[in-house]
């Protein structure tokens, strides 16, 4: 088990990270995926194995998947605001993590001073 980091220590690097916890931008929380797909069509170009390519949001909505068409021009915005989700989701995550270990060392702090090992 890796020794507790020190209170002060932790604290700066959560309050650091808390200060990162700001969006840059708009953010969508959602996955961008690209569909290749036939249309039907007779004598289309897809027919002959060049499918069309189109890009979709999916995201969940009361446990149900959901999707929404992302035209071709909004494609690399939307990838940004994707991408910012998941840093700030990421970034969210770290923080929980270093507080419970602040935790769970203030305990371990108050059981040493009582002189329990």
């Amino acid at each position: 088990m890796k020794p507790p980091r020190p209170r002060s220590v932790l604290e700066a690097m959560i309050h650091s990270r808390v200060r990162l916890l700001q969006a840059n931008g708009p953010l969508v929380a959602a996955s961008l995926v690209q569909i290749s797909k036939h249309c039907g069509r007779q004598g289309c170009h897809c027919q002959a194995g060049e499918k069309h390519v189109g890009h979709y949001l999916t995201f969940k909505v009361a446990g149900k998947t959901k999707t929404v068409y992302v035209p071709q021009d909004l494609v690399e915005e939307v990838e940004r605001w994707v991408q910012e989700h998941k840093r700030l989701r990421k970034l969210s995550q770290e923080i929980s993590r270093l507080t419970v270990e602040r935790i769970k060392g203030h305990v371990l702090d108050r059981t040493r001073r009582r002189g329990r090992p």
